[in-house]
């Protein structure tokens, strides 16, 4: 088959792997960037279409809801259609959302576009995982992992700082154009280096079994009643809130039993939940899960922290930042090495605990801390970052059977996402409730004591998930032979 993973083995040689997983980091990047560097336009973006919070925090909201969703479609995708179909007609999605996005006249345009750039990036993430797994040997996938994690990170890293320079000297609309360049490269090297066939090097079935849209459905309902939900929680009326979560709790109870009956009857579920049957994968889910409430939630706090909590301005938000994120490319690489060497319950859990002592170190910072000191520790917290992000993965998909790789990747990626929207929510309430106990409000324009002991109080929060996140972690290293 022209284009197949052998005969493009067989053309570019020993470094096809890498070629590989180069077209696949290209795009992977544009779409964590998309999610990311919108932030910085939204307050120009509210200005513009003369928006109030609710309706702005719908660009965020939106992109996240359908990123979750997509994430639970990628392995039909990929059976049906194969890597290259499926990675291009991603990054033609996102590349058709840059540009809507930044030539649109209204705000209804600028959310479709968003949520086009979510489902692009929810089918794309999945991927490079599923082709570390498969196309690279045991003893390398660490390194790879570590490697692709490295560039990964940048965009996110000096995103912002180049949106916000956009901003200033382009406007908003520059932001959508952003990814355009990448989206390009990224379809360019996907028909020279991405193969058509499915994972395993088999053909692509077009006649395959059908999606499984009841299965979608519940997951999107879940995922939007628990967003929602959340949101209700920390803004919202109390009634509004529990029905939502409890529709949440029905919805995920629903897509259980359906999921089991689709597999009981010799179908394809959208998610196969033999993979909880592996314990490393399921510890793996429950520490993904906490990590990406914990990681979320810290990026929303930190920043918000700096300003409101220490009066910081922007710019010296981004400075204490910036070095953080160059920490993080520099530490995965080197982890990424020793995944191939070290148990992964070690570097897991190692990553957990420096996270946590960075988490109860800020919470120790007051009003008048250093800008060295905010460094000092932030950095500390994306060495810990740097620990977890290429052995988590790896750790628990291992052990998983070839055919349910590609589950795995799904839901994981899943899961993290469901915990990173969890995370945002869950400090923004608990915040809110500390300051209040202590008799500030956010909306004053001088910090107190009172406000930055109820940051640190939530820093605690974030430490003590971390370290329930450890308990799981040990559970990933592999079972006692005999």
């Amino acid at each position: 088959m022209t284009g197949s993973a052998a005969l493009l083995r067989e053309r570019y040689g020993e470094r096809y792997r890498w070629l590989l997983l180069l077209s696949v980091m290209v795009g992977t990047m544009a779409s964590i960037m998309s999610s990311t560097i919108v932030n910085v336009a939204i307050p120009d973006m509210s200005h513009h279409f003369t928006l109030g919070q609710s309706r702005a925090q719908w660009v965020t909201s939106g992109f996240m809801v359908a990123t979750t969703v997509a994430m639970l479609a990628t392995p039909w995708l990929l059976a049906r259609y194969g890597y290259r179909a499926t990675y291009v007609g991603a990054m033609a999605l996102l590349l058709a959302g840059g540009i809507g996005g930044g030539v649109a006249g209204q705000y209804e345009w600028v959310l479709l576009a968003r949520v086009l750039e979510g489902l692009a990036a929810g089918v794309v993430q999945p991927i490079p995982a599923v082709i570390i797994l498969y196309a690279f040997q045991p003893h390398e996938q660490g390194r790879a992992s570590g490697i692709f994690g490295m560039g990964v990170v940048l965009a996110p890293a000096i995103g912002p700082s180049v949106g916000g320079l956009l901003v200033d000297w382009f406007g908003w609309r520059s932001i959508f154009f952003m990814v355009v360049p990448f989206c390009i490269a990224s379809i360019a090297l996907a028909y020279k280096y991405v193969p058509v066939s499915s994972p395993g090097g088999v053909a692509a079935d077009r006649a395959g079994a059908t999606l499984d849209w009841a299965g979608l459905l519940l997951g999107a309902a879940g995922t939007l009643c628990l967003l929602n939900g959340l949101v209700a929680l920390h803004s919202g009326p109390a009634l509004e809130a529990a029905a939502l979560l409890l529709g949440a709790l029905a919805a995920l109870a629903a897509f259980i039993a359906w999921e089991r009956r689709v597999l009981a009857r010799g179908g394809k579920p959208l998610m196969d939940l033999r993979l909880f049957e592996v314990r490393q994968f399921a510890m793996g889910s429950i520490v993904a899960f906490i990590y990406g409430t914990a990681l979320f939630g810290s990026t929303y706090l930190l920043p918000v922290f700096m300003q409101l909590g220490l009066q910081l301005s922007a710019s010296h938000v981004g400075t204490i930042m910036l070095p953080a994120g160059l920490v993080l490319a520099a530490t995965i690489p080197i982890v990424g090495r020793m995944a191939d060497r070290q148990p992964t319950h070690l570097l897991v859990g190692t990553g957990l605990a420096l996270l946590a002592i960075s988490f109860g170190l800020m919470a120790l910072v007051g009003l008048h801390a250093t800008v060295w000191l905010l460094v000092a520790i932030t950095a500390l917290g994306r060495i810990g970052l740097g620990f977890i992000l290429p052995s988590l993965n790896l750790g628990a998909m291992r052990p998983l059977a070839k055919p349910l790789i590609a589950q795995g990747s799904s839901a994981i990626s899943f899961v993290r996402m469901l915990g990173g929207a969890a995370g945002v929510s869950l400090c923004g309430i608990v915040l809110e409730w500390r300051i209040a106990a202590h008799g500030d409000s956010l909306q004053n324009a001088v910090s107190s004591p009172g406000r930055v002991a109820a940051f640190g109080e939530t820093f605690l929060l974030l430490t003590g998930l971390c370290l329930l996140a450890l308990v799981a972690a040990w559970q990933l290293r592999p079972p006692r032979k005999g």
